[in-house]
């Protein structure tokens, strides 16, 4: 009887001590980026051009949408400041060709692909976004 006591409390003690140090973590050791905090509190962090927190394509899936624009794909990999004139004009052309509500969508499905948009044409963009950004909070309230 006693051998099994002992059995029976050993099991246990070493059953607490194994999940003690296999457990799995529920916080991370490491510093949470200024990103993940404002994401957290709802604000946007501003290292995107479509902020994460209004994308519903971030947020339901990495699936890449085209915008009949497949042919910026042999682009990708190229810096923002690397475009020749040729190449800005045909993101210019892909952009103004586009309504305004699929903006957001198309730099979405850019940045999932790869590309950077030319820093030429990147104030156009962002002012599109924030335009409709605005939109949207003028109707929310």
């Amino acid at each position: 009887m006693t051998l099994l006591l002992v059995i029976c409390t050993t099991l246990l003690l070493t059953g607490i001590v194994l999940y003690a140090i296999y457990r799995p973590r529920t916080q991370s050791r490491r510093p949470q980026s200024t990103a993940d905090t404002d994401r957290d509190k709802g604000e946007c962090c501003g290292q995107h051009a479509v902020c994460e927190r209004d994308s519903l394509l971030a947020a339901a899936s990495r699936e890449i949408i085209y915008y009949d624009d497949e042919e910026l794909d042999r682009w990708r990999g190229i810096p923002s400041n690397g475009y020749n004139e040729t190449q800005t004009e045909t993101f210019r052309e892909i952009f103004y060709t586009m309504q305004s509500a699929d903006v957001p969508g198309w730099t979405r499905s850019l940045q999932l692909r790869g590309i950077e948009l030319p820093d030429e044409i990147k104030d156009e963009v962002l002012l599109v976004v924030s335009e409709l950004r605005n939109e949207k909070d003028k109707k929310r309230k």
